[in-house]
C-alpha cells in the first residue's frame, strides 16, 4: 500500500465523543493501516450530522481495484449508512475497531446488515415506549414537557396586564421571559 498510488488509496476516519478525549491512539492506527488521508472530529456518534463523516462519504470517488476505506466507529450499531453509501461508490469499509465489520467480505456485510436492521427494531421499540408513557402520563394528569417558565399566579397577572394595553417587550422584560412566552399567554 503506498499513499501515492491513486489505486491504493485508503481514507480513515477517526472520531472520539468528547473534548476531553483525543483521537491519538485512532490516528495512528489509521496511519498504520495506510490510510493516506484522515477525517477527524470531536463529536457524539449519536448525532447524525457528522460533517467531517459526510465529507469523507460525499469525496468517495467511485471504487478503482485495490481502493480501500478504514473507519474507527463508535459502535457497531451506526454503521449501515456508511455501508450504504460506500457500496453506492463501489467502496469499502473495514473498521479496524471490529475486524468483523469489513464490507470487503461477505461475513461482514451481513452483519453490518443484520446488525443495522436490530438499531431500526431498537429505535422503533424506544418510540412506541416512549409514546406509550406520554400517554400514561397524560391520562394521569401529568403534565408533560418543561414546566412552565410563568406560574398560575404570573400568568393571570400578565393577561391582567396585557388587557390594560403594556406591551409584549414590556411584560417579557418584568417576567424575564422571552416575548413569545407572553404572546402564548392569549391563547
Amino acid at each position: 500500500m503506498t499513499g501515492s498510488n491513486p489505486q491504493n488509496r485508503r481514507l480513515g476516519y477517526a472520531r472520539v465523543s468528547t473534548y476531553g478525549q483525543t483521537l491519538d491512539a485512532q490516528l495512528d492506527q489509521l496511519r498504520k493501516a495506510g490510510c493516506t488521508k484522515i477525517y477527524r472530529e470531536k463529536v457524539t456518534g449519536a448525532r447524525a450530522d457528522r460533517r467531517e463523516l459526510l465529507r469523507l462519504l460525499k469525496g468517495r470517488r467511485p471504487r478503482r481495484r485495490g481502493d480501500g476505506h478504514a473507519h474507527r466507529p463508535a459502535g457497531a450499531l451506526d454503521l449501515r449508512p456508511v455501508r450504504h453509501r460506500q457500496a453506492d461508490r463501489e467502496g469499502q469499509f473495514r473498521s479496524l475497531a471490529e475486524p468483523w465489520a469489513d464490507t470487503a467480505t461477505s461475513t461482514g456485510r451481513l452483519m453490518i446488515a443484520v446488525l443495522g436492521g436490530l438499531a431500526n427494531v431498537e429505535r422503533d421499540l424506544i418510540r412506541t415506549r416512549t409514546a406509550e408513557g406520554r400517554s400514561r402520563a397524560k391520562a394521569r394528569g401529568q403534565h408533560i414537557g418543561r414546566p412552565p417558565s410563568l406560574t398560575p399566579q404570573q400568568q393571570k397577572e400578565a393577561r391582567r396586564r396585557r388587557a390594560e394595553g403594556e406591551t409584549l417587550k414590556e411584560l417579557a422584560k418584568s417576567y424575564n421571559v422571552g416575548k413569545s412566552t407572553i404572546s402564548r399567554l392569549a391563547t
